[in-house]
Order: C-alpha cells, then sequence, then structure tokens
C-alpha cells in the first residue's frame, strides 16, 4: 500500500526542521569564535565582517586549559573502561548464573537509575572526607574519588545494558567452549565478549561521554589541581570581563573528542543499544 503524496512533504518539513535546530547553534558557535571580543559583544550579525583564529590560541593561556583536558581524559577514560570491565564479569553472571538474590539485585542496580544525582552528592563528600581522614587515602578532590563518584551512576546502566545484551547470545556458544575443555571465565573471554563487542563499546561510550560533560560532581569534588574541562571553562568568565569568543572555541574543542568518537563507533552504539534494550 502505497503512502499519501503528502507524507513525503511533511517528512523533508520535519527533518528540515531538525537540521536547522541542530545546525543555527552550532553555526552561532563557530562564528562566534572566529569573532575578536569587541564583535561577538555588540551587535549580533550572521555574516562576520572580521575573521580571526586568535581565539583558538589565546584558550591555552587565559586558564590551564591543557591541564584540564588532561585531568577529563584521564577520568574519562578511567571510569569507562572500569565500568566495562566490571559490568562484563557482573553482565556475565547475571545472564548465565543463578543464585539466591538474583532478581533482588537486578532490580537495585535498576533503581538506581530512578533517583537524581544530586542525591548522593552529600553522601559521597562526606565519605570521602571521612575515608581521608581515617586512613589517610586522598579521595575529596583527586582524580580517583571522581573516578569512583562516576562509577556509581555509570556502572548500574553497564551492568544492566550488557545483561540484556549477553542474554540475546545463546548459551550453546558457551556450552560449545566449556566442551572443548574451558571454564566459564575461558567461554566468557573467548566466546561472550568478541560476540557482545557492539553492547561492550556502547557502554564505554555512553560511560565516558557521561563523564566527559559531567558538572555537577566535578565542580565540588575537584580543586585547581584535578579540575575538569566541564568545570573549568567557567573560568573564561570574570568579575569584570566574558571572554565569549573563547568560551566558544573552547566549546569547540571540548566537544571534538566525543563527536569524533561517536562518528567512528556509532554502528556499535546503535546495534549495542539496540540489542541491549530488548530482553
Amino acid at each position: 500500500m502505497s503512502e499519501p503524496r503528502w507524507v513525503p512533504w511533511a517528512r523533508r518539513f520535519v527533518l528540515g526542521f531538525l537540521a536547522l535546530f541542530t545546525l543555527i547553534p552550532l553555526y552561532a558557535m563557530v562564528s562566534s569564535s572566529l569573532k575578536p571580543l569587541g564583535d561577538v559583544q555588540g551587535k549580533w550579525e550572521w555574516i562576520p565582517t572580521t575573521l580571526t583564529v586568535q581565539p583558538f590560541f589565546d584558550i591555552w593561556e587565559t586558564i590551564p586549559l591543557a591541564e584540564y583536558f588532561v585531568n577529563s581524559l584521564v577520568i574519562s577514560g578511567s571510569a569507562a573502561i572500569l565500568s566495562v570491565l566490571i559490568a562484563i564479569f557482573a553482565a556475565y553472571a547475571l545472564s548465565r548464573f543463578r543464585f539466591r538474590g538474583k532478581d533482588f539485585f537486578k532490580m537495585t542496580v535498576l533503581s538506581t537509575q530512578m533517583f537524581p544525582g544530586i542525591l548522593f552528592l552529600l553522601p559521597l563528600f562526606l565519605i570521602f572526607v571521612n575515608i581521608g581522614n581515617t586512613t589517610g587515602i586522598v579521595l575529596y578532590g583527586s582524580r580517583l574519588g571522581l573516578i569512583i563518584t562516576y562509577l556509581t551512576f555509570s556502572l548500574p546502566f553497564a551492568i544492566w545494558m550488557l545483561a540484556g545484551y549477553i542474554d540475546s547470545i545463546p548459551k550453546e556458544l558457551d556450552e560449545a567452549a566449556m566442551v572443548d575443555g574451558t571454564g566459564p571465565i575461558g567461554a566468557l573471554i573467548r566466546v561472550v565478549v568478541p560476540a557482545a563487542m557492539p553492547g561492550i563499546v556502547a557502554v564505554g561510550i555512553y560511560s565516558f561521554m557521561t563523564a566527559w560533560g559531567e558538572v555537577l560532581f566535578a565542580s565540588v569534588m575537584t580543586d585547581s589541581g584535578t579540575r575538569t574541562l566541564a568545570v573549568g571553562l567557567q573560568e573564561y568568565s570574570t568579575q569584570v570581563q566574558v571572554y565569549w569568543n573563547q568560551v566558544m572555541a573552547a566549546s569547540l574543542i571540548v566537544s571534538a573528542p566525543v563527536v569524533a568518537g561517536f562518528l567512528l563507533l556509532q554502528r556499535y552504539l546503535v546495534a549495542g543499544l539496540t540489542a541491549g534494550a530488548v530482553k
């Protein structure tokens, strides 16, 4: 049955509107990053009269952006890797084994996604401070503390998604590997992990993107030496001046790793989220 003639036009209109809704702010960001500060603060012009790339050089001198970039890369990368490694074993256990309290554990993992992150801010702050006072292990204001913080909300989602994805992998593959002489861990590493790679990549991307752009916990749990990009961008605004062109330029630089990673791995992301959402 053919669709009505107005449907393709309606589809084009909706897609065109969504494209404009996305591209216009992006154009404003790019054009502002290529303007002198005076032009950005003056009357808005869609076509810049003066173009300059100087803001892309000034952003590294106005604030220690390179240091914040390294902090974000280390913290986000570590949180993503740890989330994936822990979630693989936890999801495999949930998918393949029966044990007492399994259903309760699964519901507990899922229920953690119901609460806003701000509810965990004060408890985590107090826990980190008390651990530091008692044991001397510095968690507050350290990269390790922020990595652990991000694991508290990325790991439950990672476990749930990977468990759903591994459920879609036939158990006969595990049994065939065990018949050949390998154990459960060997079957996981040799059979399940390669078959679940799209889901693993999707979980890794989600964990990295969540940590990369997080502001609430990073603004409280870090100091001047461990500050991340999401918080550090605020330093372009001072009591007497806001460097809007540098803010736009730095925002483009900050977005580049996430956009590049998403474009390179989008096929794994779509496949992983689709399969992991169906149980």
